[in-house]
């Protein structure tokens, strides 16, 4: 009888955590579609999900491929230096940023809607009506007149002549280059963050927005920090 009631309990705890899974998985549908903690009326529509041209679904495509580049670059750096407190900070940079990726992008899938923006739509279309915030003139500062050129679709991304520079550089010289960067491009995300924290309607991705502008804004500090101790600074 001993064996029965441990397989019976086996099964039984087995049971319960796919349970307790599916409610997790359930919870997270609702809260990603914009729903409440409070459950729905038995007569209650089905929640409402972002439209393509949405703020929501706007910043998930576009700050799903300006992540895409900090993890490019991260993962450049990574290679041409062995400074530990670069490596250190790439690493995380990609963790972070690859993880935020995946979400933004299962939101899309969740809604059921393209990862590209609807044909003729310029970059930031999104942000239409935010207060622009500013910054560094043609590198990380506000979306008012930015202009997509040479790869770089948003503001704060590095064009394809600079990623070349980056690949091409090694030691202290990659290390400098990387953190400027790399500060152009989070001041560049802070912006399109603080939109989607002032713009968009689902709750989840509003929170993502605000931890992104609070984890970059002292992700910069220390690249300040870090410049500083090569002899070098942010570029104007």
């Amino acid at each position: 009888m001993r064996p029965r009631r441990l397989r019976r309990t086996q099964w039984l705890a087995g049971s319960a955590v796919a349970l307790a899974l599916l409610c997790a998985g359930a919870a997270t549908v609702a809260t990603a579609r914009g729903g409440g903690s409070e459950p729905a009326a038995v007569s209650a529509p089905a929640p409402r999900t972002p439209s393509a041209d949405s703020a929501d679904a706007g910043f998930a495509r576009e700050m799903a491929v300006h992540h895409q580049q900090a993890v490019e670059m991260s993962f450049v750096v990574r290679d041409r230096t062995t400074d530990e407190d670069v490596r250190r900070l790439a690493y995380d940079i990609a963790n972070t940023q690859a993880n935020q990726r995946g979400m933004l992008l299962g939101w899309l899938d969740l809604w059921e809607l393209p990862k590209t923006a609807p044909d003729g739509q310029e970059p930031m279309a999104w942000m239409s009506g935010h207060e622009d915030h500013g910054g560094p003139e043609g590198h990380g500062g506000g979306t008012a007149g930015f202009e997509a050129r040479d790869g770089a679709l948003m503001p704060g991304m590095a064009t394809r002549t600079e990623m070349r520079q980056l690949g091409a550089a090694e030691g202290r010289k990659a290390e400098v280059l990387f953190l400027q960067l790399m500060t152009d491009h989070h001041q560049g995300g802070v912006v399109m963050a603080e939109g989607c924290a002032g713009l968009c309607a689902v709750p989840a991705e509003k929170r993502l927005a605000q931890g992104m502008v609070e984890a970059q804004r002292s992700e910069l500090d220390l690249m300040a920090d870090m410049l500083a101790e090569r002899g070098s600074a942010p570029r104007p």
